[in-house]
């Protein structure tokens, strides 16, 4: 791929959903009626004024401003004062046991820490396994370091049927040449969490096969009533390379902060901070201070932040469903990834319609899966009375737009 070509791969000059702020350019030849009272609601993102940063998050980042140079210039993989806390508490976490010298390193968010992966184990034709639908970066990255794609197809569509990967397909790709992994856990954008069976039987392929594991576990402390979850690094059978990838950006609103972590083989980890060297130097240093209220929240802090995201899901659920827009249920994470009917206008011409006539922000489909022109992805981390309002007109808008 020509360096041309690779940029023009990326595509995105905005997150997903909101480059239509930029263009209402020709929205009124194809508008039907006329716009729609309502505040302005953003799905592409949480609402970190909705749900307020962990407690104690500033004053943790003013003692690192105040601690000055020895802060602001920490090891290229991050302070180990704090990797040392950090440890401690993934480990406790994932029941992993992981060394804060040589198996952590903090990244500019998970962004950084996915973009420094991809970038320490992909080369000239590997071929990378990448779950449809999944998080859109990692096929855009994969192109950018001119990996091949080979595509996993997630079932999520009847909930009436087992939502889960097709095992004896990943066997086969593996077989055939696949060397490294990528997937995220709970899925975005559907909020699917793998089973226990399903992580080990990863697991193990990927032992037999040699295969480089990289999970995005971004929200796997955000999980709904009577769910489990299994940690890919805790189970007996891994392979030689794996890494998993997590953050403090969604469910504790940490996200302004840009702060990551990936822990996993130590050798992917050195590499991992010779590319940080030469990138960023360093996740920012004062704000790598904020990590220390990371799994260090006061007693409740998180239940009582996971319940309050279950009723908006359930909210939404109820006027998505209504509404006649199939829905799969979340398990977990603060994504929706409703179906839209057979529209007279095309997918991104009906988001850009979502924007200038309904005052309401999605994420297009093809942004996870480039085949899937007829869902939306939401983000309903928001006011709740502000999220359902958007809901509502979002089902009204498909009504206009129904053929």
């Amino acid at each position: 791929m020509s360096l041309e070509n690779k940029f023009n791969s990326l595509s995105t000059k905005n997150a997903p959903g909101q480059e239509i702020r930029q263009s209402d350019q020709n929205i009124n030849r194809i508008m039907i009626g006329k716009k729609m009272d309502g505040i302005l609601v953003d799905f592409s993102h949480g609402d970190v004024d909705a749900f307020k940063p962990t407690p104690n998050s500033r004053k943790n980042w003013e003692q690192g401003f105040l601690n000055g140079a020895s802060q602001a210039y920490t090891e290229y993989r991050g302070s180990f004062e704090i990797r040392n806390k950090l440890a401690n508490r993934l480990s406790n976490f994932t029941n992993k046991t992981i060394c804060p010298e040589n198996e952590l390193i903090i990244t500019p968010g998970t962004q950084g820490a996915l973009f420094l992966a991809m970038g320490s184990i992909i080369n000239n034709g590997t071929k990378v396994a990448i779950v449809e639908p999944d998080y859109f970066a990692n096929r855009k990255l994969v192109n950018f370091f001119g990996g091949k794609i080979v595509p996993v197809k997630l079932n999520y569509k009847n909930s009436e049927i087992k939502n889960s990967l097709d095992l004896d397909h990943i066997e086969n790709i593996f077989k055939k040449g696949v060397k490294v992994f990528v997937f995220s856990n709970p899925n975005n954008p559907t909020g699917i969490v793998y089973s226990n069976d399903t992580i080990n039987k990863i697991a193990k392929l990927s032992e037999k096969y040699n295969i480089t594991l990289v999970i995005d576990q971004l929200y796997s402390r955000m999980l709904y009533s009577g769910e489990s979850y299994t940690h890919l690094c805790s189970c007996d059978t891994l392979p030689k390379s794996i890494l998993t990838i997590m953050g403090p950006s969604k469910t504790e609103s940490l996200s302004g902060f840009r702060l990551g972590v990936a822990f996993g083989t130590s050798r992917l980890i050195e590499r991992m901070e010779s590319l940080q060297a030469i990138v960023s130097l360093r996740a920012s240093g004062y704000n790598q201070a904020a990590l220390n209220t990371w799994f260090n929240e006061p007693k409740g802090w998180i239940n009582d932040r996971v319940r309050k995201h279950e009723e908006i899901r359930d909210e939404l659920l109820k006027v998505f469903r209504n509404g006649g827009l199939q829905t799969t249920t979340p398990q977990a994470g603060s994504y929706l990834f409703p179906k839209l009917p057979q529209l007279t206008v095309e997918l991104h011409d009906f988001v850009r319609l979502l924007r200038f006539q309904a005052n309401v922000i999605v994420t297009p489909s093809t942004e996870f899966e480039p085949n899937c022109k007829n869902r939306i992805r939401l983000n309903f981390s928001q006011n709740k009375e502000e999220a359902i309002s958007a809901a509502e007109r979002i089902v009204e808008m498909t009504k206009i737009y129904e053929k």
